[in-house]
């Protein structure tokens, strides 16, 4: 079985294809299920099931996506979290922890120029 299309930009839908070839995880291998969703949206929330439940059956990885109206996105968002775990779970590199990583070199770098800014080092002397 293809790789559905979800309501999301041709060249995303081309990413998240490419995405599942490399990690070698099929259409087949994923259990999904609709729930209903909570949070904003109103009637049409609680009248649809828009919320994705997905699990990966080789490795037993579970998510949960309900976080916009629509049921293509939210299977969308779903498979590309789901991805981003399995990938976690095999010890590569995602994007996520890329940024991650430069939050933290980011946050450091401003730490350290305020230690010599203020004098933090050297207090009391």
């Amino acid at each position: 079985m293809a790789t559905p299309s979800f309501a999301v930009s041709e060249g995303k839908n081309r990413l998240l294809r490419e995405m599942m070839e490399a990690l070698g995880v099929r259409e087949e291998d994923l259990a999904e299920s609709f729930v209903r969703s909570s949070g904003k949206g109103g009637q049409h929330v609680n009248k649809t099931s828009t919320c994705v439940f997905l699990r990966h059956i080789p490795t037993g990885i579970e998510v949960k996506c309900g976080t916009d109206r629509s049921q293509s996105v939210n299977r969308f968002l779903a498979r590309r979290e789901l991805l981003e775990k399995i990938a976690r779970h095999r010890g590569v590199a995602t994007a996520g922890d890329r940024e991650r990583e430069a939050a933290a070199k980011r946050k450091a770098k401003r730490r350290k120029r305020a230690k010599m800014k203020y004098g933090m080092g050297n207090r009391g002397e």
